[in-house]
């Protein structure tokens, strides 16, 4: 083997001072790459913010667009109906008074059989019943008949209708006070 020269450890360090990266020239460049790795990700967490912000409001406009066009169908026939109501009212009072033949009474109960195979039905309404608001329309406020009827109905003037859940006529009715 060869023996090392007295000059040789010095050169080894300078060999070995050239092959290890200098480490002051690279913690300028290390934090630069963090800063950018920060803001990389910083960009990351806000677009998925945003998408999930926008994937959210997408949802809920399309659960209400289901909703409004379910309405939408449920009642598409409301105005029809609203229409016929009075030409209902004639057939029930033409039936209460025995004005109806044989013959029109078969139309009557095949309208309010049709009318109500397509969603229409009758508010329970009686006389006696606690006047609500959000079922009736008081037409008249007269003197009770007796202390029992204050604030309840005691006479209905036109029945009430509802469409599935909305109601499309409010029953029309005499409340006692």
């Amino acid at each position: 083997m060869k023996e090392k020269e007295p000059n040789e450890p010095e050169q080894d360090k300078l060999e070995n001072n050239r092959d290890q990266p200098d480490n002051t020239a690279e913690a300028p460049e290390t934090a630069s790459e963090n800063e950018k790795i920060r803001e990389l990700q910083q960009q990351l967490d806000e677009s998925r913010g945003k998408y999930l912000y926008l994937f959210s409001d997408f949802d809920n406009f399309r659960r209400n667009a289901a909703k409004e066009r379910m309405d939408l169908i449920s009642t598409a026939g409301r105005d029809i109906m609203a229409a016929l109501l009075p030409v209902l009212d004639d057939f029930d009072r033409a039936a209460k008074n025995d004005g109806l033949s044989e013959g029109m009474t078969l139309v009557h109960h095949k309208l309010v059989g049709t009318l109500k195979n397509k969603g229409l039905n009758v508010l329970d309404t009686q006389p006696g019943d606690d006047f609500n608001a959000d079922l009736h329309e008081a037409i008249v406020e007269i003197p009770a008949p007796s202390e029992e009827l204050k604030g309840k109905i005691v006479d209905i003037i036109e029945r009430g209708y509802q469409l599935g859940e909305r109601i499309i006529r409010f029953a029309k009715v005499v409340v006692g006070k």
